[in-house]
């Protein structure tokens, strides 16, 4: 098991993948929250809660939250390119065993999560914390309350990354698998949230566990007030963990049971 773990690991870095993933997490957590800081939440259209109040912190740091594509994408792809180049069928070839080998991509990939998701949170706390104190901005959280929701974000990623290696590993085409993952992830659960009653579903859904976690209400509230309807309860932060989990965990799982009796041709 360990050979066939490093081997993904020489596999990742052999790629541009990994050096991508990192940059996409400092451009999204440090960049992002970055620019959103220096603008002030309060100067957005339709205007937002200021940063030196709880809620308007909460918003800044769960819109990181909808970057989850991003590495939910990233996993799809280093599955499907398997199936893509063919390179599948000589990984099982010298390891017949395949959830042996199916079990090291997610090892592999659920570090490569872990990673941008700290780079993720580490570069958006610099960010955030560096604009405002230029701006000096009395912030209306504690440092330690800040850092632990963009903890919180970062391990969402890991989460988010391996249910993307699910989603490769059930569909396998590249293009109708990313199709299917970054157009749920970007505009699915917010379509559904439009729709009376089946928006009810949201807080069960992965986009609502992840807001759950992050305790990021901005959206669902937006939403509430478009429609006119009650206001969508999302789930404590630990029963939205707990689902993100349940998620990843089944998606870890389809991707080792769906492949192990499919022919690769």
């Amino acid at each position: 098991m360990r050979p066939l773990i490093k081997a993904e690991f020489r596999r990742l870095l052999a790629t541009r993948m990994w050096a991508g993933l990192l940059i996409a997490g400092a451009l999204l957590g440090g960049g992002l929250v970055g620019a959103m800081t220096l603008v002030g939440p309060e100067n957005f259209d339709p205007p937002m809660p200021g940063l030196d109040t709880e809620a308007g912190i909460r918003s800044i740091l769960g819109i990181l939250g909808y970057t989850a594509l991003v590495p939910a994408a990233i996993g799809t792809v280093a599955v499907t390119s398997e199936y893509r180049h063919r390179t599948a069928a000589v990984t099982f070839l010298f390891a017949p065993r395949r959830w042996q080998v199916l079990a090291a991509k997610l090892i592999t990939y659920g570090v490569a999560g872990l990673a941008y998701g700290i780079v993720l949170a580490g570069s958006a706390a610099i960010a955030f914390f560096g604009v405002a104190a230029a701006r000096g901005i009395s912030l209306g959280l504690p440092a330690g309350t800040v850092l632990a929701l963009l903890a919180r974000i970062g391990v969402a990623m890991v989460a988010y990354l391996l249910i993307g290696v699910g989603m490769g590993a059930l569909i396998r085409n590249q293009v109708v698998a990313l199709s299917i993952v970054v157009g749920y992830l970007y505009m699915g659960e917010t379509l559904l949230m439009l729709i009376p009653g089946v928006n009810l579903l949201y807080p069960v859904l992965p986009g609502g566990a992840t807001a759950s976690l992050t305790d990021f209400t901005y959206l669902a509230d937006a939403m509430s007030q478009q429609l006119a309807t009650a206001p969508v309860q999302l789930l404590p932060p630990a029963a939205g963990a707990l689902l993100l989990l349940a998620y990843a965990l089944t998606a870890s799982v389809l991707a080792v049971i769906v492949p192990m009796r499919r022919d690769l041709t």
